[in-house]
């Protein structure tokens, strides 16, 4: 069964790129938490090593197979507990820029995640997998399985959706 795709097209910071939102009844800091602390994005996307002081950070994802290789994670800007913006490199010609933000109200934390693209290609790729990924943290987050989500739900069936955004 393939979830509805929830992302959009929009102009973040002046880059246009696919937004994702998800909400948490929880307080902003266990959110930032779960999406800056090691041990914490080991139960639903990889872990980092480093000294994030330093400006990077290398970062392993675990749910990729066993052929993943580390990834310099470039930090740009660090605003706890309510922005983070990283980079990584994506190939010899591709750099794949985050943005995270976090606000709170009421006790209800909404992170907006998104990522700087134009390509329609890439979008129908990277946008299911960021759904896929999303969804494993609030299942992380909420006490479920985030084991049980699984890939194939969401790509090639959401593809449509994202390359529909930037055709």
């Amino acid at each position: 069964m393939t979830p509805d795709p929830t992302g959009r097209r929009e102009t973040r910071h002046g880059n246009d790129g696919i937004v994702l939102t998800r909400t948490f009844r929880a307080p902003i800091e266990a959110v930032w938490s779960a999406v800056t602390e090691s041990d914490r994005l080991a139960r639903w996307i990889g872990t980092w090593s480093g000294d994030p002081s330093s400006g990077s950070v290398e970062f392993r994802m675990n749910a990729e197979g066993d052929d993943v290789q580390d990834e310099t994670f470039t930090i740009h800007r660090c605003e706890p507990p309510h922005l983070l913006e990283v980079s990584s490199p994506a190939g010899d010609t591709e750099t794949f820029d985050l943005l995270l933000e976090l606000s709170e109200d009421a006790g209800t934390t909404t992170l907006t995640f998104s990522q700087s693209m134009t390509d329609p290609e890439l979008a129908a790729n990277v946008g299911p997998g960021w759904e896929y990924y999303l969804d494993r943290l609030v299942a992380a987050e909420t006490g479920n399985d985030a084991e049980g989500i699984n890939f194939d739900d969401y790509h090639p069936g959401q593809s449509d959706h994202y390359r529909g955004l930037f055709a």
